[in-house]
This record gives C-alpha cells, structure tokens and sequence, in this order.
C-alpha cells in the first residue's frame, strides 16, 4: 500500500478592517465608503479641468452653429421680405402711380419682426439637440488592461518608487482662428489654459481611508500625549500646478 499523502493545513486570517478595526467576520461597510470617497476625490482633482474643457469646447462650437443655423433663416426670411416689398411697390404704381400705403409697409415691417423672432426662438430651442451632438464628438482614450502603465503602475511602496502623475485627457479638435475670431451673440466662455489643472483640494481633508483612531482609556499613571496619526495614503496626494 501506497502511504497516505499528508494533506496542508490551509490558515484562513482575513484581516481586520482598516477604518474601524472590526473583524471581518462583522462584514462592515466601511471600507467600501471609504473606497467611494476616495475615488470621488480623485476624480474631482484629477478629471475637473478635463470637464471643464471639454465643456467649453462644447459650449463655444454650439454657439457657433446655432448663430450661423439662425443666420441662414434671416437671410431667407428677409429675401422674401424684400420680395413682398417689391411685389406691393410694383402694385401700387400699377394701379394708382404712387408707393404704397404707409400702413401696408408697417404691417410688412411688423411680420418681418415677427418672423425674425420666430426663426431666433426655434434656433435657441436646438440648443439640446446640438450641445448632445457635440458632446457626442468628444473621444475619451483609456488604456488597455495589458498597457505596461496599468499592469505595472510606478506605485510600488515595496521598492520606494516615485509616482507619477498621469492624466489621459480628452481629444478636442483644436479650432481655428476663424472660429475664434468669430463675433457670438452671448458672451464666450472663459478662456482656460491647455494643460491647466485645477488645484486639487487642501491637504488638511479628511482621508476617507484612514483608520479611526481608537479612544483613550483612562488608567493610572501619567497622561501620554497622542501619537501622531498615521500618514496619508495615496488616495489623498496633492496635484501640482
């Protein structure tokens, strides 16, 4: 007979949590708010100036549109003005050799405004329809899972690596000078520099992370100062300008 092969004892020890040291067997949540914070935080610092280019982009090119949509409807609707204006001029002299009456040219000036005001109230209600539009235009690149960026990130805490800042940020057509220089009915967006980030939050915030510090018990002996509280994590670094 062959002799029974040993079996390995396996040693389950699931960590305590890290925020409120409950064992794991509590099964609390407070590592999962934690992590949610964090990421709420890092995408604020992080992701703020990219939304906010990515905003003006598609603010500006959707006024450009709608100025130029509202354009094109005045220029037909006063061609054909001009045409109602000819046709009543052409009437008068016919039949009574003289311009036509004061009235009826004020009541073609009447329904050109009101036709004016018409094409500027149906070229301001496409405003959702374009800024969709351009929004849908807008490329966000991320990296792919066997990028060596992703599989092997400079944030190592093992081998003291220093770490870098990555930001992958929209892709943007840039725009001309024409586009720039282009008059706008409303005033354009602030301009923002390329490249620009927005500063990140002080460092005195809370780390959501952090463990909670465990009270004090009162017992004989001198008072003992607190200890210093543990340094901040990764979730909680500060972006340069």
């Amino acid at each position: 007979m062959y002799p029974r092969e040993k079996r390995k004892s396996v040693i389950r020890m699931d960590p305590d949590c890290a925020i409120c040291r409950a064992p794991a067997t509590h099964g609390c949540d407070c590592e999962a708010k934690g992590l949610e914070a964090a990421v709420q935080q890092a995408e604020n610092r992080m992701m703020q100036s990219v939304y906010t280019e990515i905003r003006s982009w598609v603010r500006a090119h959707a006024q450009d549109y709608i100025l130029e949509y509202f354009r094109l409807l005045t220029e037909r609707r006063k061609a054909a003005h001009t045409e109602h204006i000819e046709r009543l001029t052409a009437q008068a002299y016919h039949y009574y050799h003289a311009p036509p009456h004061p009235s009826e040219l004020q009541q073609a000036q009447a329904a050109l405004k009101r036709g004016i005001d018409d094409d500027w109230q149906s070229s301001v209600q496409r405003y959702p329809e374009v800024l969709e539009y351009f929004f849908g235009l807008v490329e966000m690149n991320l990296p792919a899972d066997d990028d060596p960026s992703v599989k092997d990130p400079p944030l190592s805490a093992l081998h003291g690596a220093a770490r870098t800042k990555h930001r992958r940020s929209s892709t943007i057509a840039p725009e001309s000078a024409h586009e720039r220089a282009r008059a706008r009915r409303t005033p354009p967006p602030p301009a923002i520099e390329r490249g620009a980030r927005t500063p990140g939050p002080p460092m005195h915030l809370a780390n959501p992370m952090a463990p909670v510090p465990r009270s004090r018990r009162a017992g004989p002996g001198p008072y003992r100062p607190p200890t210093a509280p543990p340094p901040q994590s990764y979730y909680n670094y500060h972006i340069g300008q």
